[in-house]
């Protein structure tokens, strides 16, 4: 298990996790993966990936947040800019990886911010994403995250991440995206600093035609 990773911001994680990989991962038909892998983010706030290689964009990021911000299952829009939303659609157009679809259920996020403000101590500021109960229509778009998990040490506000699969050039680079700015966004209502992302992943990986761009 590769236990506790630190990073600066979420560049530095993407490349020295984008080598561990490539150095010391496991081949499996498509990808090459890396088992029980934990890291932390000092700074998520710097949450741009800005090495040339990934060609990273801000303003799809930015979409994407937005579409989450929706809570819309409808992918026809965001796939106009990313064409892998086309696989993940039903017969509807709609996916499973809408995180803020889970979001919007049962008022997730209104509780974790109502929680936190009468309890700071609080280890219930959790949001439920992957959920055995809607597995009758994961054919096509499985969630990626399990949940997502808040918590207050004086007056910073954390956020812990645990994944069951994450590709580490795509997936990776646009959630901690977003989960970083829902974190900014809920530190902002409790008027608390942005403290660390801890990252947690059952499997990190990278796809074969993503292998050795990075020096």
């Amino acid at each position: 298990m590769f236990n506790q990773l630190k990073y600066d911001n979420a560049n530095q994680a993407f490349e020295n996790l984008y080598r561990i990989i490539n150095k010391m991962g496991v081949q499996r038909d498509d990808n090459v993966f890396i088992p029980n892998v934990c890291f932390n983010i000092k700074n998520p706030t710097d949450n741009e990936i800005t090495n040339p290689i990934r060609k990273w964009k801000l303003s799809y990021a930015q979409l994407e947040w937005k579409w989450y911000l929706t809570a819309n299952r409808s992918a026809k829009g965001i796939a106009k800019h990313a064409k892998i939303w086309y696989k993940c659609m039903d017969e509807n157009g709609d996916v499973n990886s809408n995180y803020g679809w889970h979001w919007k259920q049962n008022n997730q996020i209104a509780y974790v911010i109502d929680e936190l403000k009468k309890n700071p101590q609080s280890r219930r500021a959790s949001l439920s994403i992957y959920d055995a109960k809607d597995r009758y229509n994961w054919e096509n778009d499985t969630p990626c995250t399990y949940a997502i998990n808040f918590w207050i040490d004086g007056k910073r506000l954390h956020m812990n991440v645990a994944m069951r699969s994450n590709d580490l050039w795509y997936g990776f680079c646009n959630d901690q995206f977003c989960f970083s700015m829902l974190m900014i966004d809920i530190a902002r209502e409790l008027d608390l600093r942005v403290g660390m992302y801890f990252h947690y992943t059952n499997n990190l990986h990278l796809y074969n035609n993503f292998l050795n761009k990075l020096i």
